[in-house]
C-alpha cells in the first residue's frame, strides 16, 4: 500500500500477517539507513503468522518518494513517518522495532508518542550519541552525503557496507551481507545524501536527552552487538537512564543483530513481546 503523510511525501507500505490484530500484538519494523524494509525479511516471516508485521521505506529510499527540499528530512519527519504508517494501517498501539537510524526513530516515538507503543525494541541505537564521539560521526556523516553526491549509491556501498561493525554479518552469513550490499547499492544517492544531513548528522545527542528518558515508562529492550563499539556506551547509558528497560548483548556481534542472528534476535523479541502480556502464538 501507498501513504501520503502529512507534508506530501508518499510511503510504501508492506502489511504482512492477520488482516486484523493476530494472537499477538500488530509489529511496526523501522529500518535502519543501510537498509530498507526488506532487512526486516527473517522478523516478517517468523512474527506474521501471529503478527500483523508493518514495514516501510523510509522516504527518500524508493519506492517511497525522494524529497529534495533538505528540510524534508529531519529525526522529527522520521517520528511523523512513523506516526503516519501506524496511523494508516489501524494499529491503534503497536509493539515499534527499529534498528540503528531506524532504533533511534524509534526511541523518539516512544518519547513523544508513547500512548502508541505497546513496547519498543532498540536495537543498534548509539552512533554519535557519546559527546566524545559526536564531532567525529557528524564530520563522516557529512563526509558521506558529499560521497553520494560526488560518486553515486555503488561506489559508497563498497566502502560502507564492508566497515568494521558490518564484518560480523559477512562472517556469519556471507549470503546476507551480500543482500546487504545490493540493497545499499540501490539507495537513491539523492535521498541518502540527504537523510545523511538532515538525520543522521543533525540529530540531538541521546545524552542530552536523559531527563526526557528518564522520564519515559514504555518498556523498552534494547539489543546491540559486543562487537559494536560506538553504540555499547549510549546502551549502557540507555539501560541506566530509561526507568523500565533491559538490556540484551549478543556476542559476536555487530551493527545488524536482527539479520547476523535472525533466531537469537526473534527469541528475545518474543521473549519481551510476552512479558508485555501479548504473547505470539508458536
Amino acid at each position: 500500500m501507498r501513504i501520503t503523510t502529512d507534508d506530501g511525501v508518499g510511503l510504501a507500505v508492506h502489511v504482512t500477517g492477520p488482516a486484523d490484530d493476530g494472537p499477538g500484538p500488530p509489529i511496526l519494523f523501522v529500518h535502519e539507513f543501510g537498509g530498507d524494509h526488506r532487512s526486516w525479511d527473517p522478523q516478517v516471516a517468523d512474527f506474521s503468522r501471529a503478527h500483523r508485521c508493518v514495514t516501510y521505506d523510509a522516504r527518500g529510499y524508493p519506492p517511497s518518494d525522494v524529497p529534495t527540499d533538505p528540510a524534508a528530512y529531519s529525526q522529527d519527519r522520521a517520528v511523523a513517518d512513523a506516526l503516519a504508517v501506524l496511523d494508516a494501517t489501524g494499529a491503534e498501539r503497536a509493539v515499534v522495532v527499529g534498528n540503528s537510524m531506524g532504533g533511534f526513530a524509534t526511541l523518539h516515538l516512544g518519547l513523544r508518542h508513547p500512548e502508541r507503543c505497546l513496547g519498543l525494541v532498540v536495537a543498534g541505537c548509539g552512533y554519535g550519541a557519546a559527546p566524545e564521539h559526536a564531532d567525529a560521526f557528524r564530520a563522516d556523516a557529512l563526509a558521506l552525503a558529499d560521497a553520494y553526491d560526488r560518486v553515486g549509491a555503488a561506489a559508497v556501498a563498497a566502502e560502507y557496507g564492508h566497515r568494521p561493525a558490518r564484518q560480523a554479518l559477512r562472517r556469519r552469513d556471507p549470503e546476507a551481507h551480500e543482500q546487504h550490499l545490493r540493497i545499499l547499492a540501490e539507495h537513491d544517492p539523492v535521498g541518502a545524501a540527504l537523510t545523511m544531513r538532515g538525520v543522521q548528522a543533525a540529530r540531538p545527542s541521546l545524552f542530552d536527552l536523559r531527563a526526557d528518558l528518564a522520564a519515559m515508562s514504555v518498556p523498552t529492550l534494547l539489543v546491540v552487538g559486543d562487537e559494536d563499539a560506538e553504540a555499547i556506551d549510549a546502551n549502557l547509558m540507555l539501560r541506566g537512564t530509561l526507568p523500565d528497560a533491559g538490556l540484551a548483548v549478543l556476542p559476536r556481534a555487530g551493527h545488524l543483530t536482527n539479520l547476523e542472528d535472525p533466531r537469537l534476535f526473534d527469541h528475545l523479541v518474543r521473549r519481551f513481546v510476552a512479558g508485555l502480556g501479548g504473547a505470539p502464538a508458536g
